[in-house]
């Protein structure tokens, strides 16, 4: 045991008056590992406790990563601690270090704070529905680093969160999830059009996901080149564009089965053509010489 205790008391790293012995390291690696470990394991006991009670996911979120955070440099100061390694002997090295860094890794840091702000401000959250440019998806969750998305075709994405904080996103359902949607048909000329506006209210109001208040209006939009066009505008609850889409669907089925039961025909491209003109024709009479048209 003596000489065992010999052994771990041999410095192996001197750092000007500061010696780390082996007893050291190894006190310290077990720390590390516990520590880690109890961080870990209260960051999760911490999001269930939450998530029981019923709180936002992404406030839970937000406290989560900065438990852990802080879990982590409490780790770390500890460790430096056991070593007896003073904070101010690093401080020269760790200013160096900073600055390589932060040359080095500018986009890393712009999208480490930029995930910061969008936890803390809340313009996105999880369960948003966004439209970035040709992209559009639910938000699932918002990293430190990058906000991962859901497409509308189940493909996900990784957008970096500056990105986010420097384009212009469309956010369908910042304060809620109202969404307001609007089906265009064409009847052919001589149709009755308050019939129509009837039919088109009727369909609307059958389906079970339009809503009445704010109210569903049918506009007698124009006079077109082939057809009398009308626009219903109607308000649903929708998260995702799925849910656009297939409300639009069924209203377009119920309303082709309306018009042809009330003979209401949609009208299609149509041209009439005129022709204006004399059509001669010039025949050689050889017999007598002469010319007849």
């Amino acid at each position: 045991m003596e000489q065992l205790n010999r052994i771990l008391q041999v410095p192996l790293i001197v750092f000007g008056d500061v010696s780390i012995s082996l007893a050291q390291i190894l006190t310290v690696l077990a720390f590390v590992v516990v520590g880690v470990m109890v961080v870990m394991w209260s960051g999760s006991f911490l999001r269930s406790r939450l998530t029981k009670r019923g709180v936002d996911v992404n406030v839970i979120q937000l406290v989560s990563r900065a438990w852990l955070i802080l879990g982590m440099v409490i780790v770390a100061i500890s460790t430096l601690d056991l070593l007896s390694v003073p904070l101010a002997a690093f401080a020269f090295v760790s200013g160096a270090v900073a600055i390589g860094f932060g040359f080095g890794a500018q986009n890393i840091i712009n999208n480490f704070i930029s995930g910061w702000i969008l936890m803390w401000e809340r313009p996105i959250k999880i369960g948003d529905f966004l439209e970035l440019g040709d992209v559009r998806g639910t938000v699932e969750s918002i990293n430190t680093r990058s906000t991962r998305i859901r497409r509308v075709d189940g493909v996900h994405l990784l957008i970096p969160n500056s990105q986010l904080l420097e384009t212009t996103v469309t956010n369908w359902t910042l304060e809620d999830d109202l969404v307001r949607t609007s089906i265009r048909v064409g009847v052919a000329y001589g149709s009755d059009v308050r019939l129509v506006e009837k039919l088109l209210y009727q369909a609307a109001n059958e389906h079970p996901d339009v809503l009445e208040t704010p109210a569903k209006l049918v506009l007698f939009d124009n006079f077109g080149d082939s057809s009398l066009e009308f626009e219903l505008n109607l308000w649903i609850h929708s998260t995702a564009e799925r849910g656009l889409r297939m409300i639009r669907s069924d209203l377009r089925f119920r309303i082709d089965a309306l018009f042809q039961e009330h003979g209401v025909v949609i009208s299609f491209p149509q041209r009439d053509v005129h022709l204006d003109g004399q059509l001669r024709i010039v025949r050689e009479a050889r017999a007598n010489g002469g010319q007849s048209g």
